[in-house]
């Protein structure tokens, strides 16, 4: 089984809420939320694809420095298993704003079960929980 490697982020605004974007109509799990973020281009470190990944769907800037692993998830899908890295990341540059058509939320923390996620992004809200209480 091949593995496919992709990296998200909780963006934390001033008030402890984390952004979750919508998956657009028309892409594999439309209507569920997810941590912005995506697939790596070849050569690309995760941290340069979460760069490039927020400027492109969220026309924000994001330094290196300013973007801090916390944990990940592993999830075996029907064809492919998907590792995913979770960064944690409190600053950035720029206003957010949905540059796919993408509907965004700013949520607390604990509320994220209330939106439905993609199996492999649920493992990942415990240790924003406990990061963010």
């Amino acid at each position: 089984m091949r593995i496919l490697l992709v990296v998200a982020v909780a963006l934390i605004d001033s008030d402890n809420r984390i952004l979750i974007a919508q998956r657009p109509e028309g892409k594999q799990l439309a209507g569920l939320w997810e941590f912005p973020g995506g697939k790596l281009d070849p050569n690309e470190r995760p941290e340069q694809a979460l760069i490039r990944e927020l400027r492109e769907e969220l026309g924000i800037e994001v330094k290196d420095s300013c973007l801090a692993p916390l944990t990940f998830a592993s999830y075996a899908y029907e064809e492919f298993h998907l590792l995913m890295p979770l960064y944690v990341c409190r600053r950035w540059e720029g206003m957010v704003r949905p540059l796919e058509g993408q509907a965004l939320k700013w949520v607390q923390a604990r509320d994220l079960r209330h939106y439905p996620m993609p199996p492999a992004d649920e493992p990942l809200i415990p240790a924003l929980i406990d990061l963010l209480n």
